[in-house]
């Protein structure tokens, strides 16, 4: 069987580079290879339609294994199992409790408990961590950044007065000051003295994390993949900076230090970013001289992103947070948060939370994803991302370090400043369909009501010294939502009819265009078959009660059919013609002022739309 497997094998040759380019260019039949093929990222480099063997010559860490440094292929050796996590916001110690012990018997093995900060004491955490055994269950407690050091204690004299074998536990204390920086606009780096004793109340509990780094607060403020990477290792550093400084050594620090990293729909580039960032954290240790290269791995928890979350058609949430936890599973992550589909419009039902449950479920239990140890390895594309995003990545992180460093990055708001733009850019895009939003701004869902779905509003304390910006979180979809909900209130729902005329072809994709344009404002829309006469459809769309007629048709026969149309509608409803068509100067020259097509910007179009119809 082997000798046939040989045989067969050896009559296969792998085509060269300069053949499979031989190929596009006949398929391609004279059209750019650069403008048709090449990806242009917004991390700053392109990604070509394919790669070989021989794309990899020059990478550095292919040759890596499993558990070995710089750890690009994970920190494990023999399999691929991560947490799988839920938080629980609930201030009650006995609800919290009585939640948790419930969702344990569901597939949950890692907590997350946020502790009011003026109930961190011993008969709290007793009530809250009854029957819950920390020997098997990874724990992460969230409080007041100034109570993390008294909770430690807590938690120490707590386990070791129930004999729990400490040196097993796992677990951490979410401190990050500079977190608070960047999401309140509050300056806390006084807070950061108490890093060093936060670590001594913790040293009989090693395999406890204590430093956080909260990069998730870029992925949810719109950072771009390398964006997030870079801004996360500066971070990092810092972190490293100020232990070693105080006097912790390098191997203790490393290993306190914890990644709270978010996980955009970017399928691959995801999965690379992650590889990435354990390559470039390992190579950042290592120049501290740590006594073992274990100090050098990364510890990652990944949590879906709320950014590209949406309220219209929020069940495509699932597909989103599906393809992000896959993306978090394949890239060797230590634990995963999946954040419920309905989030960005209330706290999660119980429904939500089982199903965000589920989705890492169905990944370990039916499709094996813990069993198998960097599946991407050996990817060429997976491979030149990796690479390329950790090119861009660390010009980022050296730009930060030359500039004095994250905190002083963050205090100056440089780093928001930098998001922030990201942020705006992202939704210009988004208005323009050049970043599509499934089921907002493209394909959405025509018949849908919002039913009193609105966005949640920040519920914490987001108060500000006035001198340090801060990240904005509004997310991309959120624009859209506005229009819609606005067009929602007005006292009749716009109707807008296609008036498809001419070539069967043009007119029917034309129409579906403008369906899809029009209702992303929450518009009625009324596509036909085809009308014989202008005349006819402008009757059929004033009978249907249209408040917008859109004409449908050829570049060619809007020459003969826009104008007369226009005329014979006489302003009795607003009059739109689809496309951009090489007549448009005539048209305008007859009144007609209204072109939807590829390059419009949706957004704007709609609101001007909006204002016309008086909504």
């Amino acid at each position: 069987m082997a000798n046939n497997k040989e045989k067969l094998f050896s009559e296969f040759q792998a085509p060269t580079t300069e053949e499979w380019l031989a190929k596009i260019e006949v398929d391609l039949k004279g059209a750019d290879f650069q403008k048709k093929m090449v990806w242009r990222t917004n991390e700053g480099f392109n990604v070509q339609p394919f790669y070989c063997r021989e794309d990899l010559k020059d990478l550095k860490a292919v040759d890596s294994l499993p558990g070995e440094f710089p750890f690009v292929r994970g920190n494990k050796t023999d399999n691929n199992i991560w947490f799988v996590r839920q938080d629980i916001c609930e201030a009650d110690p006995a609800k919290a409790n009585e939640k948790a012990l419930d969702i344990l018997n569901k597939g949950v093995d890692s907590l997350g408990f946020r502790i009011p900060k003026e109930k961190v004491n011993k008969t709290y955490i007793a009530t809250l961590l009854n029957g819950i055994l920390p020997q098997y269950v990874e724990l992460n407690f969230t409080t007041c950044q100034r109570h993390c050091v008294e909770l430690a204690q807590v938690l120490v004299e707590y386990f070791k007065e129930n004999n729990y074998p400490l040196s097993e536990l796992k677990g951490s204390i979410n401190f990050d000051p500079i977190s608070k920086i960047l999401a309140k606009g509050k300056d806390t780096s006084a807070v950061l003295s108490q890093a060093k004793s936060l670590v001594d109340a913790l040293s009989e509990l090693p395999q406890y994390k204590c430093i956080n780094v909260n990069s998730v607060l870029l992925n949810n403020s719109g950072a771009y993949i390398y964006q997030e990477l870079g801004y996360a290792l500066a971070w990092g550093a810092e972190y490293l900076n100020l232990l070693t400084e105080a006097g912790v050594s390098i191997d203790d620090a490393a290993k306190r230090i914890k990644f709270n990293m978010g996980v955009s729909d970017n399928y691959f580039m995801e999965i690379a970013k992650f590889r990435a960032a354990r390559l470039l954290w390992a190579q950042i240790v290592k120049q501290y001289e740590p006594k073992c290269d274990c100090a050098c791995q990364m510890h990652v928890l990944a949590i879906t992103s709320e950014y590209n979350q949406t309220i219209f058609d929020s069940y495509v949430n699932l597909l989103r947070s599906q393809t992000e936890t896959m993306s978090a599973a394949l890239a060797n992550v230590d634990s995963i948060i999946v954040t419920p589909f309905d989030t960005p419009y209330e706290t999660p039902t119980e429904f939500a939370e089982r199903i965000a449950r589920n989705q890492q479920l169905l990944l370990k239990e039916e499709a094996h994803f813990d069993k198998l140890v960097d599946v991407a390895g050996g990817s060429y594309t997976i491979e030149h991302l990796t690479d390329a995003i950790a090119q861009e990545g660390w010009k980022l992180f050296l730009a930060v370090e030359n500039a004095g460093g994250f905190l002083s990055e963050a205090l100056a708001g440089n780093i928001q400043n930098a998001v922030n733009e990201s942020n705006n850019k992202r939704h210009a895009d988004a208005a323009k369909r050049k970043e599509f939003i499934l089921g907002t701004n493209q394909f959405p869902n025509f018949t849908e009501q919002s039913e009193g779905k609105r966005p949640v509003e920040c519920c914490c304390k987001c108060d500000s010294d006035g001198t340090i910006a801060r990240l904005n979180t509004q997310r991309m979809a959120s624009d859209f939502e506005t229009l819609r909900l606005q067009t929602e209130g007005a006292k009749k729902q716009p109707i807008a009819f296609m008036l498809t005329i001419g070539n069967l072809a043009m007119r029917q994709a034309r129409a579906q265009f403008s369906c899809n344009f029009l209702a992303a404002a929450g518009y009625k829309v009324i596509d036909n078959l085809g009308f014989k006469t202008v005349e006819e459809g402008v009757d059929a769309a004033l009978a249907a009660g249209a408040d917008i007629v859109v004409i449908c048709s050829s570049d060619d026969e809007y020459a003969e059919y826009a104008i007369p149309a226009f005329k014979y509608l006489d302003g009795r409803a607003m009059y739109v013609v689809a496309g951009a068509p090489a007549c448009s100067e005539e048209l305008k020259a007859a009144g007609i002022g209204n072109f939807i097509h590829v390059k419009s910007n949706q957004l704007e179009t709609l609101k001007e739309y909006n204002a016309k119809l008086g909504i």
